[in-house]
């Protein structure tokens, strides 16, 4: 009888339980597609490395997946709140007819089961469809071939899965069986006579509290947005908090002038049914104040975390081809007791092993990095200090840093190793070159003035009034902070200090690019050994990195990102759209009356649903209008400290997380329009 009654009312409430059941549907196939990607690149022919990647992302997945799982746990509890309130005079006439407490939880228990189940098939259906799908992201990520695809269900992410969302179902459960034993018949009877408090804000309050929440989130927007070097952890948390509780001051301000400026627009206010809309508009957004904080704050990180995870994808393949054109690269630098850099001789330490550089390589150039003691950072700004340190606060920390130098020889060699253009120079000129966008403009500022320098008690002047974007160690980032080209005869070979060789492997296949690395990888590694093993000295620093190696960290953090971006972006759009439709939708069952009493004095059905349209319209772009404001400022802070990692472009990314807000977001939206005209058409 209980299976019936459960049956019956799911069928005759099914326009209730739409945005409920789609959320969860929505929520087990994303858990389920992340959770399996495990068993989805199992087939993938990858290296021993990328495979390393693989099980990382899967252990952070497992990690994110708690939180998601609690965010979801959260949202299913709100959501039984809605269906609750929607059938309290349901639940009295239960107990009219002489059904006990127990018995009536006991249907709710049926009912949730049923829902939960039904819910979990058609998502694991819809998870493992998309996961298929997901093989195909993750091949294309890690550049591996799918010629042994195979359709492949996880068992392990099913089960996981499952025993998540069968804990959410059975706390759901258990709060809708205490509300009931809590609950009385005359509570029941009367809940749709009793509406949420709302206490009219005094207006001039509203304007003033609107005005210092405005300037409040402007000095957050100038922090993060103009003040980037002299943005630490301290100015940076300041900027957040600052932020949030400018968000909800906001909100609460506009909630109280709304109406008020509204009304103040006569023609506007008495054209149609503006009038009653936005009194009802008014009325949400008053007792939603909290919520719309919390779902635009939610929306931002969205829009931020999406567009930033895109970005590195994007940019991180490209860049290993940009600044890492060689297969090797090695640099060795010996400090003396005042931690400066001392002549050393990479050629010299492999001989002493019995090794030879040319064994290694097809070709390759050997250098060294020179640095003047008397030419510093602070001394080439000079009278600039000030103002540079001002912008770039992090710049003031380097008084004793000494600038590099390379010679104009080594440099158009390593330019011709790199296939990039060479350089000219007079013997009296010098020319720097760089890639961190920082320091690039510095430089480029500082260069308007034509400073002269003195190296070695030469006297040079700048070849040009522009910074040269290029570098000379490889690197996956471009993180050149800033390299002095001089000419050969301008440098003493006593200021030698960092010996590099960078190079490329005489390999013709990918088998003998892999034996040729790992060949090259095993004779460093052996004289970077007998180094420490013969001198015994901390003072020696050995760093190589190789093109391959480059590359699986490009994958790894472009993978990672992707994912975990991807991850939270779904279940925070999904929570928002859910939250904010179950909210509308709840709104209108309390206003039945009033849409009755429209048709009495005979308001036109197309009327009464253009008002339903555009409540639900202005009560979603809320706070989307105000998270792609936030947006705009946190991108251009991700943008600068993404700037030492990516240098890619944001539209493709903005463009894709545009569409992923339209398709999420905005089928919240129109579901949740499509259920409030259904439920204020229930007494047409």
């Amino acid at each position: 009888m209980l299976f019936k009654i459960s049956l019956s009312n799911i069928r005759k409430s099914i326009k209730d339980y739409a945005v409920y059941f789609f959320t969860l549907v929505i929520g087990v196939a994303v858990f389920y597609v992340f959770n399996a990607i495990e068993t989805q690149t199992a087939f993938l022919n990858v290296s021993d490395d990328q495979r390393e990647i693989i099980k990382f992302l899967v252990t952070a997945i497992s990690a994110v997946s708690v939180f998601v799982a609690i965010v979801l746990g959260l949202l299913i509890v709100y959501a039984s709140r809605f269906l609750m309130k929607r059938r309290n005079k349901e639940f009295a006439l239960y107990m009219m007819l002489g059904m006990s407490k127990w018995k009536i939880s006991a249907l709710l228990l049926c009912e949730t089961v049923m829902i939960g189940i039904g819910s979990l098939v058609v998502g694991l259906l819809l998870g493992v469809s998309l996961s298929q799908v997901m093989s195909a992201v993750v091949a294309n990520l890690f550049s591996a071939d799918m010629n042994d695809y195979r359709f492949t269900v996880s068992g392990s992410a099913i089960t996981k899965t499952i025993i998540y969302f069968g804990i959410m179902y059975i706390v759901v459960m258990l709060r809708s069986g205490v509300v009931i034993g809590k609950c009385r018949l005359i509570t029941l009877m009367q809940s749709d006579r009793r509406s949420e408090k709302i206490t009219m804000k005094n207006l001039w309050l509203c304007v003033i509290v609107f005005i210092i929440s405005a300037a409040a989130l402007g000095y957050a927007y100038h922090l993060v947005g103009w003040n980037q070097m002299d943005l630490g952890p301290k100015k940076l948390l300041i900027a957040i908090i600052t932020g949030a509780v400018a968000t909800f001051f906001i909100f609460w301000s506009v909630a109280g002038m709304l109406l008020r400026v509204i009304m103040s627009v006569k023609g506007l206010y008495h054209r149609g049914l503006n009038s009653f809309t936005f009194r009802q508009l008014s009325s949400k957004v008053n007792t939603t104040v909290a919520s719309m904080t919390v779902i635009c704050l939610m929306l931002f990180l969205t829009i931020c975390t999406l567009s930033s995870a895109f970005v590195i994808r994007n940019s991180m393949n490209k860049q290993v081809e940009d600044f890492f054109p060689v297969d090797f690269y090695g640099e060795m630098m010996w400090q003396d007791k005042d931690d400066q850099p001392m002549y050393t001789d990479i050629d010299k330490f492999y001989n002493d092993q019995g090794l030879r550089l040319e064994d290694d390589f097809r070709e390759y150039h050997k250098f060294n990095i020179y640095t003047d003691p008397g030419f510093t950072i602070m001394g080439y700004i000079g009278d600039k200090t000030g103002k540079i340190t001002d912008d770039y606060g992090s710049v003031g920390h380097m008084e004793d840093y000494r600038n590099e130098m390379i010679k104009l020889s080594d440099y158009n060699a390593l330019m011709k190793l790199y296939g990039y253009k060479t350089l000219e120079l007079d013997d009296d000129e010098y020319a720097i070159c760089a890639t961190f966008t920082g320091f690039v403009s510095i430089y480029d500022m500082l260069l308007e003035d034509k400073p002269a320098i003195n190296v070695f008690g030469n006297e040079l002047t700048p070849h040009s009034g522009k910074t040269i974007y290029s570098y000379v160690r490889p690197s996956m980032q471009p993180i050149n902070s800033g390299i002095f080209i001089v000419p050969d005869s301008a440098v003493d070979e006593s200021g030698a200090g960092t010996s590099i060789v960078v190079g490329n492997y005489p390999a013709g296949d990918k088998n003998e690019l892999a034996e040729a690395e790992r060949n090259a990888r095993e004779n460093w590694e052996e004289t970077r050994k007998n180094i420490f093993a013969e001198r015994h000295t901390s003072g020696m620093m050995v760093h190589m990195e190789t093109k391959i190696e480059a590359a699986n960290d490009a994958i790894g953090l472009g993978a990672l990102v992707t994912f975990l971006g991807l991850y939270i972006g779904f279940v925070f759009l999904v929570s928002c759209g859910a939250i904010l439709a179950l909210k509308e939708l709840s709104e209108s069952a309390d206003s039945l009356p009033r849409y009755t009493m429209l048709r009495k004095l005979g308001v036109e059905e197309k009327e009464i649903t253009k008002s339903v349209f555009t409540q639900s319209a202005i009560f979603f772009l809320l706070p989307l209008l105000l998270a792609c404001l936030h947006s705009y400022f946190g991108l251009k802070l991700g943008r600068f400290m993404l700037s030492m990692l990516v240098s890619g472009s944001l539209v493709k990314p903005l463009l894709f997380t545009a569409g992923v807000v339209v398709l999420i977001y905005g089928g919240y939206f129109l579901l949740t329009f499509l259920g409030s005209r259904a439920i204020i058409r229930e007494q047409k």
